[in-house]
């Protein structure tokens, strides 16, 4: 068969690869839209039901595991004390303290006692000595998630039976406990999650790049998983959840070597029969790698974790990207002969993705200025192909600065050093 022959066949394979891919990924958009109008939609009801009097403000322990001095660590543990929640009970005639804690208690554990977040942690608590606030440690990790070894700790002395627990890079406003605590309401819900946008720690385009990502695709997602069934999981920036549903799935003991130890937390407490709840707020998460390589391997590590969490799901993720069907098509119409149909398919993808971009950002976690996610986007939406297939080149993750290898049902274990 002669070269002109291969190319004509060549082309025509590209053509309809990325033809494949730009319907299925134009399928996912479509879904991301109407997932978007009920997130919306649920959200309204949520924000009208924060209007009912007497308002519901139960006692919370707010769990916040810490590792090392984070980027604006201060700053951001400082929002969790400036809640209006205390004031809004006091004001409906709510006591201000239950079972000789405030109705709001603030716990920080780190592995040790010399840890740098530790001291941040008390540094701002000291300003507000009115709430209740403890200090713990974990200790060496006893198992392969030093995350949830911490929760494990924080558990033992809560006072309160509603958990709020939040990473240590996230931001949160005033109205924050109010907002995700109000699902409780309702004795069915064992676990409430909210949705968050990046925001850049230190300015770069990485940095920025990983911000979309995690504004738009983690989003979009998951408004399509909210779609199509019940929540089933939670997100990791924000986990709420009862005492009572926690202990029904062993503790978070039960947890503790697994890498996504929120989707499993979320995951285990629905299938117990508990309401999982998707709260109509968002918060920020900030992006703490600048860097190129440090904001590369993050990202891989996400998707390494999402591959061996739910790994069909995870698979078929390699459908919802459009931008790189688009360049298939692109590439397989020029050899062609039809630059107009390339050019056209990719545009056509650039401008999907765009829209995505567009109503997630705006809409779902109401970002104030979504211009410049729109524009980032469709170059995002490129790089996510890409860490989908790096996801399956090995099952190693370096986490903390330690190594773990990932294996079957998401578990992980702390990786032999290799000689």
């Amino acid at each position: 068969m002669s070269g002109i022959m291969w190319s004509h066949w060549i082309g025509w394979g590209l053509l309809a690869l990325g033809g494949f891919g730009l319907v299925t990924s134009s399928v996912f958009l479509g879904m991301v839209l109407v997932g978007a109008v009920r997130f919306r939609k649920e959200a309204r009801k949520q924000e009208s039901a924060l209007l009912k009097r007497p308002e519901f403000l139960p006692p919370v322990t707010l769990f916040k595991p810490l590792h090392g001095a984070e980027v604006g660590l201060e700053g951001s543990l400082r929002g969790f004390y400036e809640q209006d929640y205390l004031q809004r009970a006091l004001a409906q005639g709510e006591g201000e303290r239950v079972n000789g804690a405030s109705r709001v208690e603030v716990l920080f554990c780190a592995r040790t006692e010399a840890d740098a977040g530790l001291q941040i942690a008390r540094k701002v608590a000291a300003e507000y000595p009115w709430v209740t606030t403890q200090f713990c440690t974990s200790g060496e990790p006893w198992a392969a998630n030093a995350k949830v070894c911490s929760l494990a700790a924080m558990a033992k002395v809560a006072t309160h039976d509603v958990w709020v627990i939040s990473d240590s890079d996230v931001r949160v406003g005033p109205e924050y406990l109010r907002r995700v605590v109000l699902p409780f309401a309702d004795e069915r819900v064992g676990c409430a999650t909210c949705l968050y946008r990046g925001v850049v720690a230190e300015r770069g385009l990485w940095s920025r790049l990983e911000a979309v990502g995690m504004t738009i695709e983690m989003s979009s997602g998951v408004c399509v998983a909210n779609l199509l069934e019940p929540m089933q999981f939670a997100l990791g920036p924000t986990m709420v959840a009862r005492r009572e549903s926690v202990a029904a799935i062993g503790g978070f003991e039960a947890t503790a070597e697994y890498c996504a130890d929120d989707f499993v937390l979320g995951n285990w407490i629905a299938a117990k029969g508990y309401e999982v709840v998707l709260s109509g707020h968002a918060i920020d998460h900030m992006v703490l790698y600048a860097g190129f390589v440090d904001s590369i391997k993050h990202q891989v590590r996400w998707m390494k974790s999402t591959r061996f969490s739910r790994p069909k799901g995870h698979f078929g993720t390699s459908l919802t990207f459009g931008v790189p069907f688009g360049i298939l098509a692109l590439v397989g119409a020029l050899m062609l002969g039809m630059p107009v149909l390339g050019w056209s398919l990719l545009a056509g993808s650039m401008l999907g993705r765009s829209l995505q971009a567009w109503v997630v950002g705006k809409y779902v976690v109401r970002q104030q200025r979504t211009w410049p996610t729109m524009m980032l986007y469709p170059i995002r939406d490129l790089m996510g192909m890409l860490f989908w297939a790096l996801s399956y080149t090995s099952n190693r993750i370096l986490w903390r600065g330690e190594m773990y290898e990932l294996i079957e049902d998401g578990r992980m274990r702390k990786a032999a050093v290799r000689s």
